[in-house]
């Protein structure tokens, strides 16, 4: 797929961006730019890495500039792993992708964009845009669970550590270092080391770079509400804990006098008179009655129980 770079995305042919006036885009797969590469004429110092890339970078080479571009796998179905590589000078960019993923990108930007100054430089600025697009509402999404999560705990329906806060956890992780690469390939753009883009459209990753460190942030807070409630429901155990331990206590030192009693005139010895009193057993019954109350009181006096 191959496209001239107008007023929006035009579609054209591989021989008419050879001498096209305007950049250009390219979406190959790895067998079409392992074939054709040298049309494109591209100094390329290292391989360019198409076989399913896992970090985001970008890579300055004598006279191009390449690299690749990863989306974290995250366990929420509507967001997936995608990436792809690129390779680009002042002529035009070419994306090297074995699946729909970029494509699918390209054509977001083919339907929906249309420029009234149209330039390379916009042109990755909205790749890269289109490419985060849903990582706002996926971290709301992050944020109600969050809530939700917290409301079950102060309400005490949480009786364990929730698994679902760990796979928040290891996804928020993996999106701080997804946008701290993105930060360091839109800072590497706006380098321009080989002076491929113009002055005036640098301000366009300026503009991505403070997007990027503005979801960084917020995953940076989010991490921290994750830690927050982590040690809310470590209390919440630990009161739990404690008030089952105040209740065996407070049991145990009931009945510590009872076992006492009990232990003392099971000794059966002969001359004790308690054992041929005919009001023994009843007297005994309310001693120990009249304990458990005593003690009670004196608990709840002390605000044990």
């Amino acid at each position: 797929m191959y496209y001239l770079i107008r007023t929006a995305l035009e579609p054209c042919s591989a021989n008419e961006i050879r001498n096209a006036d305007v950049p250009f885009v390219a979406v190959l797969d790895s067998r079409e730019w392992n074939r054709n590469y040298a049309d494109f004429h591209l100094d390329i110092d290292m391989e360019l890495d198409t076989v399913d890339p896992h970090e985001t970078k970008a890579i300055v080479n004598m006279d191009s500039l390449t690299g690749t571009f990863c989306r974290p796998a995250l366990t929420q179905k509507a967001n997936f792993h995608g990436s792809f590589s690129f390779a680009l000078d002042e002529r035009g960019i070419v994306l090297v992708d074995d699946s729909d993923y970029v494509k699918g990108l390209v054509a977001q930007i083919s339907k929906n964009k249309k420029w009234r100054l149209p330039s390379l430089e916009r042109f990755i600025y909205d790749l890269l845009e289109t490419a985060i697009s849903g990582d706002l509402p996926l971290l709301e999404q992050m944020e109600k669970k969050l809530n939700r999560i917290e409301d079950e705990i102060m309400d005490g329906n949480i009786t364990g550590f929730p698994v679902e806060l760990n796979d928040i956890r290891g996804d928020l992780l993996d999106l701080r270092v997804h946008y701290e690469q993105l930060i360091d390939l839109s800072q590497e753009l706006l380098e321009n080391e080989n002076d491929f883009f113009a002055d005036e459209n640098l301000r366009y990753f300026h503009m991505f770079t403070e997007r990027a460190i503005r979801l960084q942030s917020l995953v940076s807070s989010q991490r921290e509400y994750v830690s927050q409630l982590r040690d809310l429901l470590q209390a919440q155990l630990e009161v739990k804990q404690n008030t089952i331990m105040t209740v065996l206590t407070v049991i145990t030192t009931i009945f510590l006098p009872l076992t006492l009693i009990a232990g003392w005139y099971g000794m059966n010895f002969t001359h004790m008179p308690e054992l041929s009193w005919p009001y023994g057993y009843p007297v005994i019954i309310i001693v120990s009655i009249m304990i458990v109350i005593i003690c009670l009181i004196w608990f709840k006096k002390k605000k044990w129980m």
